[in-house]
């Protein structure tokens, strides 16, 4: 709270002007109390919702980020950016500042509804996206493609009738397709296909021995086909928590594919569940050389959260 007496005098005037409804002039003594002193959190605060009240929505988020910056425990300007954001359909900023906010407080009501609310127009907007680009898919007759994003989209809207309509066409093709896609396959294609369809229904000790199967006949781990059905039988070992096995799957992949980013990962992750911790840190650090461009954000935000998670265990050791 401002001890500036001229200061005080602006807000409270801004004040007078906001109840009137008068945003502009209190967007101008909001202002003024800001040029007396920038220190105060609530003349940022309430100028925001001033250009918030104008529908000024790039102003308002300005402010609400000014909150922020002036004070990372003042709760409300988290709200004022998320909703600025929110309302300017920036979502993905909206809910990160969102997430933010509740990392400060959790239980803010605003912020969990806002939040709700975020994501679910993030939902929607997928679904929406997923159409547009599985009508196109449809319309140049690339089928698996479009099945994939409708099947996807489906997942998050099980009841959209648009999608429920677009897989009603889409499938009998699929099927056709798959059908004839299946047929070409030479023996060891079939044993890697059949790993993969009993990996989807979660039977990883079946897809694991069609994996082993499809590795024994090719006798070449520097085999395209071989390297693939180690990668997924690493991911198999990963589900059912046989982390030697991950590490070893992972490993041979690495030998071939040495900027494998699933590899590494998975490896990463085997390792520190079997206190590798060092191992473990050097796959993460490999990861994050490479950039969110290259591994995708998702993946480069859990390399990151791997990295700060062991080296804060790898200090506490040492201290011990």
């Amino acid at each position: 709270m401002s001890k500036n007496p001229v200061a005080v005098a602006r807000k409270n005037e801004g004040n007078n002007f906001f109840k009137a409804k008068d945003y502009r002039n209190a967007i101008i003594k909001y202002s003024e109390a800001i040029e007396a002193d920038p220190t105060d959190v609530t003349f940022f605060s309430n100028r925001s919702a001033c250009y918030a009240a104008l529908e000024d929505w790039e102003k308002a988020a300005e402010d609400g980020k000014q909150c922020i910056i002036t004070n990372r425990s003042f709760v409300k300007g988290y709200f004022r950016a998320g909703l600025a954001y929110q309302n300017m359909g920036n979502l993905e900023a909206a809910l990160d500042v969102v997430k933010r906010g509740l990392g400060v407080e959790s239980t803010n009501a605003d912020l969990k509804r806002m939040s709700r609310e975020i994501e679910e127009a993030m939902r929607i907007r997928r679904v929406d996206a997923a159409i547009e680009t599985a009508n196109k898919l449809l319309a140049a007759n690339e089928i698996t493609d479009a099945y994939k994003t409708v099947d996807a989209a489906l997942r998050l809207d099980p009841n959209n009738s648009t999608l429920n309509s677009l897989m009603d066409r889409i499938r009998p093709k699929y099927e056709r397709a798959e059908k004839a896609r299946v047929a070409g396959l030479d023996r060891n294609e079939r044993m890697k296909e059949e790993g993969d369809t009993k990996f989807k229904n979660a039977d990883f000790e079946g897809a694991i021995a069609a994996y082993t199967k499809c590795i024994e006949s090719l006798r070449d781990d520097s085999n395209p086909l071989a390297i693939k059905c180690y990668a997924n039988r690493a991911a198999c070992y990963k589900q059912l928590s046989n982390f030697e096995a991950t590490i070893a799957d992972s490993t041979v992949v690495l030998e071939h594919k040495p900027d494998d980013v699933k590899s590494l990962i998975r490896r990463a992750q085997a390792s520190e569940a079997c206190e590798r911790y060092k191992s473990a840190l050097q796959d993460v650090r490999q990861v994050l050389s490479f950039g969110p461009d290259v591994c995708g954000k998702a993946t480069y935000d859990l390399a990151n959260g791997m990295q700060h998670r062991l080296n804060r265990v790898i200090a506490q050791l040492k201290q011990g």
